[in-house]
């Protein structure tokens, strides 16, 4: 819908919340992740950012377009989200001058509210905006702020693993394992970028080999539905490690996914090395898919924590044969980049720059610049 009449307010709902936003003239306003938008009562002073995982809860404030006051709080310690942002609240010089929160959550959101997947936290947009005073609060799921950060990601954050340059103009996926199995999709289009929050990490996990059919009906006889976060993720590398172990009929001590990754890349145990082979091969089966069913030529992104540990045993795996693994359409594949990236802070990237659309820009006095 185009508009040439003055700005108008008006209230907008989208999949992951409800936003009082000012409808700029000439502009298209059908709502989505990307839509261009400001609001309509102006930020005054600074942006909470927060990046809130199953087991990690971090905070920083945006001032003036730099995050600051960045800091780690693990989420077993604090009863509920409340408690921890009180807690860092209390560390930031002049907390009440922050206006507005763009907080990114490990599960999914509905009309403005999470239950955290992996923890019983509950965060909900309008309790905090009516706790804390914000003029606005957004709640987007946490692979969706990854896959806002991936047209803004410096080289020297990532790291190549196959394939040649990205299509300018084409979709990127990010993907990664960590607490759970994170998928979002970022799609250039000629008045920004739109991105799609997904739960893809809760898709059937396919076997690409007798071997993973074994492991895979292991599973499904523990699990019921085998999705591919429970193969792919923290708890998923500990499933592998404990199938392997039972179809061979070895008793082993149990260990941490940490402990499987550190034991299986320096050799100290075949079953953890046995693992974590799988592990990355069964990750570029999904990339692969996921490069193929969102027509992913502008790169595949690989984000988590456990895969910046190994580095260099990933790119060595079998993740891009298996991602290229795909019949007749590997030549459609064997062009598409996949990165790994080695950013710590690639939520808060992606954070900024949602923020920086849904919010607009601000100062210290009025908000206009």
């Amino acid at each position: 819908m185009s508009v040439s009449v003055g700005p108008i307010s008006t209230i907008i709902r989208c999949t992951h919340s409800e936003i009082v936003v000012c409808m700029v003239p000439d502009l298209d306003q059908t709502h989505t992740s990307a839509m261009i938008m400001t609001s309509p009562n102006k930020i005054k002073g600074r942006v909470l950012l927060a990046d809130i995982g199953g087991t990690n809860a971090r905070f920083a404030v945006l001032d003036d377009g730099a995050i600051v006051t960045m800091t780690h709080l693990l989420v077993r310690d604090h009863a509920t989200f409340h408690g921890a942002l009180d807690k860092y609240l209390g560390t930031v010089t002049e907390p009440d001058r922050i206006g507005a929160a763009v907080i990114a959550v490990a599960g999914p959101v509905q009309n403005g509210r999470c239950v955290l997947t992996n923890s019983a936290w509950v965060i909900d947009e309008r309790e905090l905006c009516i706790a804390y005073g914000f003029s606005t609060a957004r709640l987007i799921n946490d692979f969706e702020a990854v896959a806002w950060s991936l047209p803004h990601l410096a080289a020297d954050k990532l790291l190549q693993i196959g394939g040649r340059q990205p299509a300018t103009g084409m979709p990127l996926v990010a993907v990664g394992p960590g607490t759970g199995l994170g998928v979002g999709v970022n799609i250039p289009h000629s008045a920004g970028h739109t991105v799609l929050a997904s739960e893809g990490g809760h898709a059937t996990m396919a076997a690409n080999s007798p071997r993973e059919d074994a492991v895979i009906d292991h599973l499904r006889r523990r699990f019921g539905h085998v999705s591919a976060e429970r193969v792919l993720s923290g708890s998923g590398l500990e499933n592998l490690y404990q199938a392997l172990a039972a179809l061979d009929g070895l008793v082993l001590p149990d260990r941490s996914a940490a402990e499987i990754t550190r034991d299986g890349i320096n050799g100290t145990c075949a079953t953890s090395r046995a693992a974590i082979g799988m592990f990355c091969a069964m990750l570029g089966n999904v990339a692969g898919s996921l490069a193929l069913t969102v027509g992913a030529k502008g790169g595949i992104y690989i984000a988590g924590g456990i895969l910046r540990q190994m580095p260099d045993y990933l790119v060595a795996s079998g993740f891009r044969a298996r991602f290229e693994d795909k019949g007749r359409l590997r030549s459609y594949l064997e062009p598409i980049p996949a990165y790994l990236i080695i950013d710590d802070d690639v939520a808060f990237t992606g954070l900024r720059a949602l923020a920086n659309v849904i919010i607009g820009p601000r100062t210290e006095t009025d908000g206009s610049g």
